[in-house]
């Protein structure tokens, strides 16, 4: 590409366009042998990248630099994309917030609840004991624990329906 933009301009070709034209298939070919997706796209940053350096003069080892320079793109991109996951992650959805708005609201509709129907309800829906365990461990009737999950059950919805 810089090589056709010179000889288009009436050019010779020097200096980066030289540089390019020495190592660019060298360069991408070494990057799709370390697994670059996209190869192309990290070579032209590179001569970029490497552009004021050609122009000073400073540039005595280029395959040395070009490699340098590519790694480090490769790096920081790849530090960039999980910085991106590590905030998607971390930054809740729609769906979450709504999800915690429910749950927050459902906290206080089971605190609202009196004691006896709040505490049967909790071991039966959060607890995930049958009317059976509830019955044995708080020393009352199987039948009122179906009834006390009944009212708790009543209660709840009532109030959802406000």
């Amino acid at each position: 590409m810089l090589d056709q933009a010179a000889i288009r301009l009436g050019k010779s070709t020097s200096g980066l366009a030289d540089l390019y034209l020495s190592h660019a298939d060298w360069l991408t070919a070494r990057l799709r042998r370390l697994g670059v997706e996209s190869p192309d796209d990290v070579v032209q940053e590179t001569y970029l990248r490497i552009a004021p350096y050609q122009a000073r003069g400073e540039v005595r080892h280029p395959k040395s630099l070009l490699l340098r320079i590519a790694t480090n793109l490769v790096a920081e991109e790849g530090r960039r994309a999980q910085r991106q996951r590590r905030h998607a992650a971390a930054t809740p959805t729609s769906a979450d917030a709504a999800s915690q708005t429910e749950t927050v609201l459902l906290k206080q509709l089971v605190l609202k609840l009196p004691q006896p129907e709040r505490d049967i309800f909790m071991l039966s829906r959060f607890g995930g004991l049958t009317n059976e365990q509830i019955a044995g461990r708080l020393e009352v009737s199987v039948k009122t624990v179906e009834r006390r999950i009944s009212r708790a059950l009543k209660q709840v919805d009532a109030q959802l329906r406000r």
